[in-house]
């Protein structure tokens, strides 16, 4: 009767293990498909993008014509720049915002972080007209300083931060108070070593976010001189351009080739990161 009992105890279990196992799967096939067929495309002859017939129609033509139609090396210098200046601000503002909500108590700070938090759940399209009015009385639009002004100020990034300056101890702090730092002494020396790992998984969710972001740049930009890689590759697939599957594949895997091959580099210190991070 207890072999019954365990049996039919135990097989719920490996059905719902395989219910949730093959549903992983499922959505990762969803994601992926995409790609796949961006690969696909990418390497054949717009005649046969859509055919289905992998003994002939192979080609790399299109990466050589999807080049030439389009500066994209000036769209990778200002894409580059853009995230570089905004991971350059989050962590500046980020890292002591984190560690004045820490380390330090003082009137209002529950409710100051609080209303930090709600930024996590604005999108940030619904504030794009109040940023183009802010930006454009500052005299930057079509600058890639005014695209990335609006958000160097993360509460993804404080949230994560805080909750690991909060887990360091405070007799290093301590230590280092005793051996004559200040408090940005302190935070050079104790809490921004120790947060490494946090750094770089929080790099590599910045990069990749503001690599693809699309209608901010769009309406900010109005020059090639300005324009990121998302909205070079809309104007380039535009109709007005003709559409070209097979061009359009190759200049997206051109685009995106950067960030696959930084996580690809970083994917263990990724994981590790968000594992070591204590979101508790």
């Amino acid at each position: 009767m207890k072999t019954s009992v365990t049996v039919t105890g135990v097989r719920p279990r490996a059905w719902g293990a395989f219910i949730d196992q093959m549903g992983a799967w499922l959505l990762a096939f969803l994601w992926i498909a995409p790609l796949f067929f961006a690969v696909w495309a990418a390497f054949r002859t717009p005649e046969a993008a859509l055919q289905w017939d992998w003994r002939q129609g192979w080609s790399l033509s299109n990466f050589k014509t999807a080049w030439q139609q389009a500066p994209w090396l000036q769209y990778l210098f200002n894409t580059t720049v853009l995230v570089g200046v905004i991971l350059v601000g989050q962590f500046v503002l980020c890292t002591l915002a984190a560690f004045a909500f820490a380390r330090f108590s003082f009137r209002g700070r529950d409710l100051l972080f609080s209303i930090i938090l709600l930024q996590l759940f604005i999108l940030p399209e619904v504030l794009i007209v109040e940023n183009y009015a802010m930006v454009s009385r500052l005299g930057l639009v079509d600058t890639i300083l005014g695209m990335g002004l609006p958000y160097m100020a993360s509460a993804f990034g404080v949230f994560l931060l805080r909750q690991h300056f909060k887990q360091i101890p405070r007799e290093l702090e301590d230590a280092a108070r005793v051996e004559g730092c200040g408090w940005f002494g302190v935070l050079w020396h104790v809490y921004v070593p120790l947060a490494k790992p946090i750094y770089v998984a929080y790099a590599l969710v910045s990069v990749s976010t503001h690599w693809n972001n699309f209608l901010w740049p769009l309406v900010m930009s109005s020059s090639h001189h300005t324009r990121p890689l998302t909205v070079g590759l809309s104007l380039f697939g535009a109709p007005e351009s003709g559409v070209s599957i097979a061009l359009i594949s190759a200049a997206t895997l051109m685009m995106i080739a950067p960030l696959l091959i930084g996580f690809l580099l970083f994917q263990r210190h990724f994981i590790q990161a968000f594992l070591r991070a204590g979101i508790r």
